[in-house]
């Protein structure tokens, strides 16, 4: 990633989202088909590494880089 790139955080209020679940979350994706279209041709690396999994669990303090769209990391929502 870009030094120049800003982290978005993306709140959660569970122990971990899936990248499937994050794709909805951030409204990339509307339907389990667009995401696997999106996995399937969008790079899109989490914690510098290219990954394409809709099941991967994103964490806390995860970052992910996702082509043409931006820089987000996960944060954990304390209220």
């Amino acid at each position: 990633m870009k030094e120049s790139e800003i982290m978005k955080p993306v709140k959660i209020t569970t122990e971990y989202i899936t990248l499937g679940q994050f794709l909805k979350w951030i409204n990339l994706s509307s339907s389990g088909g667009e995401t696997k279209m999106i996995l399937e041709t969008v790079q899109i690396n989490v914690n510098g590494e290219l990954e394409n999994r809709r099941g991967k669990k994103l964490y806390p303090k995860d970052e992910v880089l996702i082509q043409n769209v931006g820089a987000f990391v996960i944060v954990q929502n304390d209220d």
